[in-house]
């Protein structure tokens, strides 16, 4: 999803453009801010891709970057609660933390060579 907001918002026009009407109102905000959030939502994807393929190699690294992706995430949701929009945040926050618990708890660490400590 990520790579896919990158390019409709840094090549805007083409037919992948009608994905956005699942979120109109992160579409009005972002795409007046295109031209930077789009190669942004690249890193983002590159990130997120990076991840995955550490993860599923079962590298410290992957496991690493993982934790703090959601990590980020989780923080962000609470600035969400902490700004008033409770209900996304507090959503976010419930299952990006129940989500980083699972990563950091022991059985998952120990799948990942060096994480164990």
């Amino acid at each position: 999803m990520a790579g896919l907001a990158a390019v409709t918002l840094s090549f805007r026009g083409t037919s992948l453009d009608r994905i956005w009407t699942l979120n109109p109102t992160a579409y009005a905000r972002l795409a007046p801010r295109g031209p930077v959030v789009g190669p942004l939502f690249f890193l983002l994807s590159a990130a997120l891709a990076c991840a995955t393929v550490g993860w599923f190699r079962r590298r410290r690294w992957g496991w690493r970057l993982a934790v703090a992706i959601i990590a980020i995430q989780v923080l962000g949701d609470l600035i969400n609660c902490i700004r008033g929009d409770f209900v996304r945040g507090a959503t976010g926050l419930v299952l990006g933390g129940a989500l980083l618990l699972y990563l950091l708890s022991f059985n998952v660490r120990t799948a990942f060579p060096g994480t164990a400590s």
